[in-house]
């Protein structure tokens, strides 16, 4: 059996800015929101890039035992959900607290069958698209005042507070 690929940007280890605690973060390739002012623009072409295996990416979180959970960035992470979502399921299982950040809407993602699989297994989803003219440093892990950040798990659970803030 062929071992699944992701294409990434990039992957940074040891990240303290894209979602709480240590991290490893994973920059999808590809992206079709095209975000004015995007701060990874080098990300929304789907034909760069390069292909990580999932095995790899499980290597390197397991050479790195202070990680406290895995960022699924971008790019666009949905744009290869399903990919992205048996990643997400082997780093649950070892553990690990999985932050995504999308130029969706959460209930958007929530209305299409094949995000599901990637959803159930999100802790935090920070959600829509980076608007310029709501650009704040003042928020943590987002760049605009109309981005959220999303529990999934408390979403999933039945309770209706499930926006962080």
């Amino acid at each position: 059996m062929k071992e699944l690929k992701i294409k990434v940007a990039g992957i940074v280890n040891d990240s303290i800015v894209d979602g709480p605690g240590l991290r490893l973060s994973i920059f999808a390739q590809g992206c079709p929101h095209n975000c004015e002012a995007c701060h990874n623009p080098s990300t929304h072409d789907p034909a760069k890039g390069y292909y990580v295996s999932v095995g790899e990416i499980i290597r390197m979180v397991e050479k790195n035992p202070l990680l406290d959970g895995v960022t699924f960035t971008g790019g666009e992470p949905f744009s290869q959900a399903a990919e992205f979502a048996h990643l997400a399921g082997i780093l649950k299982n070892m553990g690990l607290h999985i932050v995504i950040y999308t130029g969706h809407i959460f209930e958007n993602l929530l209305e299409t069958g094949t995000y599901r699989g990637l959803l159930v297994n999100t802790d935090i989803l920070i959600d829509g698209p980076f608007i310029q003219a709501k650009k704040t440093l003042g928020l943590p892990f987002r760049g605009s005042s109309n981005q959220r950040l999303i529990d999934v798990k408390a979403y999933f659970s039945g309770k209706s507070n499930y926006i962080i803030e």
